[in-house]
């Protein structure tokens, strides 16, 4: 159940993938990231296409999470069926908030997710599911609020919550828009929600914008990094081409 490198505390490199675009996807799958992520919350992408997304990494060894734009239980269950290796929910703030993203990404008893034998997960029927074998779904937490914050113990705690990740650009916002309930600067937030996953046994993430900031976020301690999103990535290099028209 747990043999998914993505549950173990080591370094573990991602990217965003938001522009929708299999041919990106499959691009930076054979490129050697450890996970994709694909986001259904803010990305450009639409539900639709993230079967052609994860057709597209077959035979990648990448991961691919897909982050949803809210805990609903039929999504979450649509996109496991369609291959999915997990699922990243934003703006996980109680543990019964995970509890119920839990609940809705395993099958019962410790679920409530529908069973269907002929879905792409289980090769249309051709690979049966083998009851106490198929590993479960990775669970993505988001830590993006106030809250949240102060309950990550708590978050941690639950079975089936697998990693921690820091939002930091919903996170720092909250922290700016209701001042009179912050207990915690930006920087201490994110060392409590590293030591509250490290003592838990469990990763912990953030995305970032910057190479230049992945040493200092590993001596915080945390493992699973996601850099830059593909959209992020081509408007730089569009953005340094067009440099050249001031030479």
């Amino acid at each position: 159940m747990n043999a998914n490198p993505l549950r173990e505390r080591q370094p573990r490199l991602g990217t965003w993938m938001s522009i929708g675009s299999p041919v990106v996807t499959e691009l930076a799958a054979d490129s050697g990231f450890d996970w994709l992520l694909f986001d259904l919350e803010h990305g450009c992408g639409t539900e639709a296409g993230v079967l052609g997304q994860l057709q597209a990494m077959r035979g990648a060894r990448a991961a691919s999470i897909v982050r949803v734009g809210a805990p609903h239980a039929d999504l979450i269950a649509r996109v496991l069926d369609w291959g999915a290796d997990g699922i990243m929910v934003p703006h996980v703030s109680t543990p019964e908030e995970a509890e119920a993203c839990v609940q809705a990404m395993r099958y019962p008893p410790r679920g409530r997710r529908g069973v269907a034998r002929s879905v792409r997960t289980y090769g249309y029927g051709l690979r049966p599911a083998v009851e106490g074998v198929d590993p479960a779904p990775i669970f993505f937490a988001q830590i993006e609020t106030i809250e949240a914050v102060e309950n990550a113990s708590a978050i941690a705690a639950i079975d089936g919550v697998d990693v921690l990740f820091v939002g930091p650009a919903d996170l720092q916002h909250d922290l700016r828009a209701r001042p009179a309930l912050v207990k915690r600067e930006y920087r201490a937030c994110l060392e409590h929600v590293a030591a509250t996953a490290n003592a838990a046994g469990k990763p912990c993430g953030i995305l970032l914008r910057d190479t230049a900031d992945v040493q200092a976020h590993r001596e915080l301690g945390f493992t699973h990094l996601a850099i830059e999103t593909d959209l992020g990535i081509l408007r730089k290099g569009y953005q340094e081409l067009l440099r050249v028209r001031g030479s």
